[in-house]
């Protein structure tokens, strides 16, 4: 399996709920780093139950308009279109980076300040 169809069915996953399936491709001494960079969450078991609150991380009416997956060497990053309530169209990028066939990184790049408005 390629490791873009990995970070697809990641996302098939969050798309309905089912993180317990989703973390099973992170390693367990992965790490999570959301927009601004210093917010990092250290380890498949606390990535895991930071998910149950996802909802308040993101923006209000947060919703996915568009995704498509760059596959590198060890790497994918997801180019994901997004718009909220306070958002008519953006664009954010996810880097995922990879020691065999499982995440061992997570990294989100947004406009921070963007990001911070609509939050």
């Amino acid at each position: 399996m390629s490791l873009a169809n990995i970070v697809q069915r990641g996302w098939d996953a969050v798309a309905v709920g089912d993180f317990d399936s989703l973390v099973t491709d992170y390693m367990d001494e992965m790490q999570f780093i959301m927009p601004g960079q210093t917010d990092v969450v250290e380890g498949r078991t606390a990535f895991r139950s930071a998910l149950n609150n996802i909802g308040q991380a993101l923006p209000a009416g947060f919703h996915i308009t568009g995704l498509r997956h760059i596959e590198g060497d060890k790497e994918v990053v997801s180019i994901v279109e997004w718009e909220s309530d306070r958002v008519d169209a953006s664009q954010l990028m996810i880097l995922f980076k990879f020691i065999g066939d499982k995440i061992y990184e997570e990294r989100w790049f947004v406009d921070t300040e963007q990001w911070r408005a609509a939050l």
